[in-house]
């Protein structure tokens, strides 16, 4: 049984090659074949062996020892995200007390990976692996080792431990998808190395533009000499290429441009169905409405098509695929992903890596698109959401961890100065920044230290002057979940008058109300929520949510006061908060149309909201 590379020891016995990136590339002999790790199954160590990453094993811990930063470049289904973890504690990285953090930019991701990981180490989740998210902790102080976290939450730990003394190696995975708290912690984690040039970073993804991010993290020391006698790593990044992945893919593109993707995705779908070899079909599309539509067209033309087609089973599905699920062996990629702009319509961008990346992620065998398109005309990367979103939470998180110069702030990516100072204005408005662009007292620090967006934690502080902190804890905790509604399938008229009965004419934030009062006096009870459409799991996660809520204000000294059935005090805070979004109805509008106050820009009621059958 061969071992992990330690550091002191020699370097890892491999052919050292320039790739096409111009990064260091490792070409492992047939020795480094076996696995060192004494936990887990037998079952799951040969899986770890298979993996294609488990190759570089020693080639990722001698550049992780020598330099200060690494990039790993590896296909999706590499194994990446679940094995650089365990070999950086089995070399001792985890040793003394310290902490390998790796940073995801789901909370989705983050539970499943670590879920993942302790199962491989053999080990109960929350004890030497697990994770934090938002408003939920499953760590074990002095226990855990490995700690799998999003991008925000290492963000809002800086703001207790600037430095993160408590790390010795993180690790930023998914690292192309370029959120807006990846980009911040980028440029957090570079200033950190310049003060603790001992912090080892590790930057992973499937398809991220290498040459620039080493560039970004290049960091020149003053003094040569001091480097060489403390023996520091190397500020200059190495880029390791992790070749292959676990599965074969094959691509498949169209001849000719379809005009319509979602037809022509359903055409696909039935095509595979009819003359490949049997297997389960992954159909990306840009949301929810595409998904809908999708599953209506597929039923219907398996009703038309007759019995042949009878055992395709159509199933939608909203977010990530469970990983007891996954057995894709089929993906058919629309081309097209949905992105959020400041302005704030919603656009959407063809992205080039988007197919390769899905295909992967569906541990597919074959995909189909259109190559010219996907090869010539989409944009290489996306447009990095730093530079296409509001600003605002972002710049009052800087605030708190003490970077008054925002506009000097080094980003992978920087934004406009204009959205910079769109979001400058309105935290001046909140109240939240002085004068001079500095956190007000007590109120900018309160907003700072509670983890939801500034305009709702500015609503849940202004509350106390309305009596209704109570109500208004509730709303906060309903906004900070994705939907606690379920809709089903065939019985849209049911859905819609379960909507109804919880309905209140003020609008969605009222009947949130309403749904967490006939919650609680059903018990709390699935059936309940069954029978009303409503998702136990989320509501459950709504009352957890407004606990932790409660113990924020009450450590600032605020009291939980009610102010029973007053909905005008209810609405006065939280247009204290969310006065930005201000609109009012066009007169004599005969579509509904409405126009926002500051711009004048015409919005619309969305379908999803109660006041749009009311």
């Amino acid at each position: 049984m061969s071992r992990f590379w330690r550091p002191g020891s020699e370097k890892p016995t491999a052919a050292i090659v320039e790739d096409e990136e111009g990064g260091v590339l490792f070409l492992p002999t047939s020795t480094s074949s076996s696995s060192s790790s004494g936990f887990g199954y037998a079952s799951l160590e040969r899986q770890r062996q298979l993996l294609p990453v488990y190759k570089y094993r020693k080639a990722i811990l001698y550049l992780v020892e020598r330099h200060a930063t690494t990039i790993v470049v590896g296909e999706t289904g590499s194994g990446k995200s679940t094995q650089i973890p365990q070999y950086l504690k089995e070399a001792g990285w985890a040793e003394g007390g310290r902490l390998i953090g790796c940073t995801q930019p789901r909370r989705l991701a983050v539970q499943s990976v670590a879920s993942r990981v302790a199962e491989e180490v053999g080990v109960r989740l929350g004890e030497e692996v697990g994770y934090t998210i938002r408003f939920e902790d499953q760590t074990n102080p002095g226990m855990t080792m490995i700690k799998f976290l999003t991008d925000g939450v290492l963000i809002r730990e800086m703001m207790e431990d600037p430095l993160l003394t408590k790390y010795s190696v993180i690790m930023v995975d998914e690292a192309h998808e370029r959120s807006i708290s990846t980009d911040m912690l980028l440029g957090l984690l570079k200033k950190i190395q310049r003060r603790r040039p001992d912090l080892r970073l590790i930057i992973s993804s499937a398809t991220i533009e290498a040459r620039s991010m080493s560039t970004f993290f290049n960091i020149r020391r003053k003094n040569s000499m001091l480097e060489s006698a403390d023996r520091l790593p190397n500020p200059e990044p190495a880029i390791l290429s992790v070749e292959g992945k676990g599965y074969t893919v094959e691509i498949h593109y169209v001849e000719e441009p379809v005009s319509d993707y979602l037809q022509a995705a359903v055409n696909t779908v039935l095509i595979i169905h009819e003359k490949e070899p049997p297997g389960d079909i992954l159909v990306f599309l840009t949301g929810q409405d595409d998904i809908d539509a999708a599953v209506k067209m597929l039923n219907e033309e398996i009703q038309h098509r007759g019995r042949h087609y009878l055992d395709l089973l159509i199933l939608p599905l909203y977010s990530g695929l469970p990983r007891g699920d996954q057995g894709v062996v089929y993906v058919v990629d629309s081309g097209f992903s949905k992105q959020k702009c400041y302005n704030p319509l919603s656009h959407q961008y063809p992205r080039h890596p988007q197919g390769k990346e899905q295909a992967e992620l569906g541990g597919c065998d074959r995909e189909s698109a259109l190559e010219e398109f996907y090869l010539k005309e989409m944009q290489p990367e996306g447009i990095p959401e730093m530079q296409r979103s509001n600003l605002v939470s972002c710049i009052i998180q800087l605030k708190a961890l003490g970077i008054d110069n925002i506009l000097g702030f080094d980003w992978p990516a920087s934004p406009s100065p204009e959205a910079m100072i769109r979001a400058l204005e309105v935290l001046y408005s909140l109240g939240i920044l002085d004068e001079d662009a500095k956190l007000t007292v007590p109120l900018g620090f309160q907003v700072a230290e509670i983890p939801l967006d500034p305009m709702i934690s500015k609503m849940i502080l202004s509350a106390n002057n309305f009596g209704c902190s109570d109500e208004i804890l509730t709303i906060a905790a309903f906004l900070s979940v994705q939907s606690v509604w379920v809709s089903m399938r065939g019985v849209k008229k049911e859905f819609d008058e379960a909507k109804l009965r919880f309905a209140a004419a003020e609008g969605d934030h009222v009947t949130f109300l309403n749904i967490y009062k006939g919650f609680h006096q059903s018990g709390k009870s699935s059936q309940w929520c069954y029978k009303n459409f409503l998702n136990h799991q989320a509501l459950k996660k709504v009352i957890d949510i407004r606990e932790q809520l409660v113990r924020i204000i009450k450590r600032f000294g605020i009291p939980l006061t009610s102010c029973d059935r007053d909905m005008e005090a209810v609405r006065k805070a939280i247009i204290a908060g969310a006065f930005a979004n201000a609109c009012h109805l066009e007169e004599y509008s005969q579509n509904g149309m409405y126009k926002t106050i500051r711009t004048s820009q015409e919005v619309y009621i969305h379908p999803s909201s109660v006041l749009f059958r009311l």
